[in-house]
């Protein structure tokens, strides 16, 4: 027995440096913050089998997939700040990709700056809050890295004064292509515009573009942030599925041309107002796109492929770094969310990108993997970008802000069958005066387009709505029809635009 009591007493001793260092001296979790541009849930864990997803996959069974996430915006910069700031759009000033969220709302505290301020190295790298002036130095403790700045090749013979600049090996890639194709001298409008195609397939390394390069930076910084008695906040942007949809040749190989299907309804929703299509000028602005009319069924399907690639690259970059967590023996002591800034229309409704308010805009991936919490679920409850803020507080046992606009999402991380709210909601300017709000639950999606009242100080409690959508996804799941004007459903919907009205005008402003 005293041999036994000797024996545990020296594993528990040998044991405790390996448990000092994960932790660090504050014994809290670390965070792994994961952003993904344009990532809709074309995704294996999604239920999409056509798309090749094996890491984030890995990582849904580590952790619980929320199948009912929507962002507050679906366009970047106000997409990324609304998750730092944990507030909504309206509250945030920030509807575009040129407002400075610092100039417009100075004081508000960013989740790493929150979490810096409770005593975490925090560090990003890639593509985070986005837009004018938001590589924001008060969010972090180690400085900022755009990709631009990383300067990583795989693959590539260094010179003897240093390494190479990924995007010098790219842009080789890229000219050698291009005088081989001859597009500077065959298509006017680029020669005219300047602008690229919207696809790419070079057989370059993973690390010659810029995601890859955030992933060899992300895995050094795990390193060296693991060293230190203090926990860490890491956040990485990757930019890829955002156009052009540019990977590797051996992500593009992973899939058949002639296997690639189009959207299954590619025509305007029957009742839906003007307010709610966009003339996707994102897409337009590549040389291989009509300027205007629908794109070609072959060009359709090119990219799609390149949608699947991008999603596929990216993924792999992903699984580099979860492999590194691993190996540096942290992911006990991590949490881990994913998630994607916004869907990405590919061709439902006749259009492309996102800049909408329909389900394949605003719906988005997100996924947490957290020490003590559910393995491998699905959580039905319904949730929200703005959510997230307070779900890391609560994780990391930090107390929530009283102004944050989510709610934690830990209760469905617990038990993935807790309804934690029956709502989410996301808006979309048309213009400089309208806005176009929607409140989604379990069964239908409500829009309300509103003049005016956004951009001031009033409340809605009388607004001006110039249209109106409903859509039932039990019965309707590809939006065909609104039945905002259906009198069957009036009470529906009537019921649907108070709950949002009076969700609006309980905001802070």
């Amino acid at each position: 027995m005293m041999l036994r009591t000797k024996i545990i007493i020296l594993l528990t001793v040998l044991l405790m440096p390996v448990t000092w260092h994960c932790k660090g001296q504050t014994g809290k979790t670390n965070i792994l913050f994961i952003a993904v541009d344009d990532l809709k849930p074309l995704l294996g864990c999604y239920g999409d089998e056509s798309t090749i997803t094996p890491n984030i996959d890995a990582l849904a069974k580590e952790g619980v997939l929320f199948e009912n996430a929507y962002c507050q915006q679906a366009v970047c910069a106000p997409s990324r700040v609304s998750v730092f700031s944990g507030l909504r759009p309206d509250q945030t000033k920030v509807w575009d990709l040129k407002t400075n969220m610092r100039d417009v709302n100075p004081d508000v505290v960013t989740l790493p700056q929150y979490f810096k301020k409770h005593g975490y190295q925090t560090a990003g790298v890639g593509k985070l809050m986005h837009g004018a002036k938001h590589n924001d130095p008060a969010s972090w403790s180690i400085p900022y890295k755009e990709d631009k700045h990383l300067g990583y090749a795989e693959g590539y013979k260094y010179p003897a004064n240093g390494k190479y600049q990924a995007k010098d090996i790219h842009k080789a890639y890229r000219e050698s292509r291009q005088q081989k194709l001859g597009w500077k001298e065959t298509n006017q409008y680029l020669k005219a515009k300047g602008l690229a195609p919207s696809c790419e397939c070079l057989d370059i390394p993973d690390a010659a573009y810029e995601d890859g390069a955030v992933a060899v930076k992300g895995m050094e910084l795990l390193k060296e942030m693991s060293a230190s008695d203090k926990p860490f906040f890491l956040a990485l942007g990757f930019h890829k599925p955002h156009l052009p949809f540019a990977a590797p040749k051996k992500y593009w190989d992973m899939y058949e041309r002639s296997e690639i299907k189009q959207a299954a309804f590619m025509l305007p929703a029957e009742g839906a107002p003007k307010y709610a299509y966009h003339s996707w000028g994102e897409l337009r602005n590549y040389s291989d796109i009509p300027q205007e009319g629908q794109v070609p069924a072959d060009k359709q399907k090119e990219l799609i492929h390149g949608y699947k690639a991008c999603v596929s690259y990216v993924d792999a970059q992903i699984g580099k770094v979860m492999k590194r967590l691993d190996e540096l023996g942290l992911r006990e002591n991590t949490v881990v969310v994913l998630w994607g800034d916004h869907g990405w229309h590919l061709g439902d409704h006749g259009i492309w990108c996102k800049h909408s308010n329909f389900e394949q805009a605003v719906k988005a991936p997100l996924i947490i993997s957290a020490p003590g919490m559910k393995k491998d679920k699905v959580a039905t409850t319904m949730a929200e970008f703005v959510d997230m803020y307070p779900t890391l507080c609560e994780l990391s046992d930090l107390p929530i802000g009283e102004q944050l606009d989510g709610q934690s999402l830990v209760p469905a991380l617990k038990d993935p069958k807790k309804e934690v709210k029956g709502y989410a909601i996301s808006q979309y300017p048309r213009g400089n005066n309208i806005m176009g709000y929607t409140i989604r639950d379990k069964q239908y999606r409500c829009t309300i387009w509103l003049k005016g009242a956004y951009r001031s100080e009033q409340v809605y409690a009388k607004p001006l709505v110039v249209a109106s959508e409903l859509y039932d996804y039990v019965n309707d799941p590809l939006e065909k029809v609104s039945l905002a004007d259906n009198k069957e459903y009036d009470s529906i919907r009537q019921e649907m635009e108070k709950q949002l009205l009076d969700i609006l005008n309980k905001q802070k402003r």
